[in-house]
């Protein structure tokens, strides 16, 4: 049985930034978050693909131990996203969305990925999320994200959706959007009440905000000198977050897991902008990003050496 299932997008991705580019590469949400969560728990992908979906990149997957019994190949082509950033790495610029056999996608779990106790709906049409959890038995850990075209074009949908969600994971310009609030906090606080009792705001490069048992927690992001290509990075987030927390038994309730759970978010994150498409994911052994992850760790130990002592 797969520790975490995942429905997303699977796609061919062409991305180009001021450092390169790269044409038809791996990507989609649900491959990033595959990616960065099999460094600790099993994963499932539920998803779509075209007949002409390489088979380099099935193979690529399945070695990593990521189960595709879930990603159905269709008659037609796979989704394709062009995009491009600048200066701003915070700001895609779609040139091309080519959605093929997504614009078909029915997610159907098999008997195992009904019985999965965690589950993460990468940003599709929140009705699609909602039938996806329909269709599973009871999960421990639901987490889901969206993005603006849903926030806009569905809103009572993706407030149903968050009725029924453990964790949310959001951009700040969604989530201000989402919330019509003019503050990251502030909309934290709101969509909280509509159910998810976990609230994680990305912020990019400056970092994450996570509301959780009724207090926030701000956090950095790894510092990392070469950025060649942002795409993914908050897919990956979610996959390293998510990640940990199965392995620790979906504890969503636990402060102490949670914010390990961000620092690990953000370390996997770290690695997948230094390189295009999902090269730098592929690469990684454990070892590395645990090197890192402790060096992250050291680098917000604060000593209370210097500090007044309360009386």
């Amino acid at each position: 049985m797969p520790s975490i299932v995942v429905v997303g997008s699977v796609a061919l991705d062409s991305v180009r930034t001021l450092w390169g580019e790269s044409t038809e590469a791996l990507g989609g949400s649900a491959v990033f978050f595959s990616l960065a969560a099999r460094h600790f728990s099993r994963v499932s992908i539920v998803g779509v693909v075209g007949r002409d979906f390489p088979q380099a990149h099935r193979r690529m997957l399945a070695q990593k131990g990521i189960d595709l019994s879930g990603l159905k190949a269709i008659p037609g082509k796979t989704f394709r996203w062009v995009g491009k950033f600048g200066k701003d790495l915070s700001d895609a610029k779609t040139l091309a969305t080519h959605l093929n056999v997504f614009a078909r996608f029915k997610p159907k779990l098999t008997a195992l990925q009904r019985k999965s106790r965690v589950v993460f709906l990468a940003n599709i049409d929140p009705d699609l999320q909602t039938s996806v959890l329909d269709q599973m038995e009871k999960p421990s850990l639901v987490a889901c994200d969206t993005m603006n075209y849903w926030i806009r074009s569905k809103p009572e949908a993706l407030r149903r959706i968050l009725a029924r969600v453990h964790v949310f994971f959001v951009n700040e310009e969604e989530a201000k959007i989402l919330s019509r609030q003019p503050t990251a906090l502030q909309a934290a606080c709101v969509i909280s009440h509509w159910g998810p009792s976990v609230v994680v705001i990305k912020r990019g490069e400056h970092g994450a905000l996570m509301k959780a048992g009724g207090r926030f927690y701000p956090f950095p992001a790894y510092p990392v000198e070469s950025v060649k290509d942002p795409t993914g990075a908050g897919d990956t987030f979610a996959g390293g977050f998510m990640g940990y927390l199965a392995s620790v038994g979906g504890g969503h309730g636990d402060v102490r897991h949670l914010k390990r759970a961000v620092l690990y978010g953000s370390v996997l994150a770290s690695f997948n902008v230094e390189d295009f498409s999902t090269k730098r994911l592929e690469a990684l052994r454990r070892p590395v990003l645990d090197e890192r992850m402790a060096d992250f760790v050291d680098s917000l130990q604060v000593s209370s050496n210097g500090f007044p002592r309360k009386r």
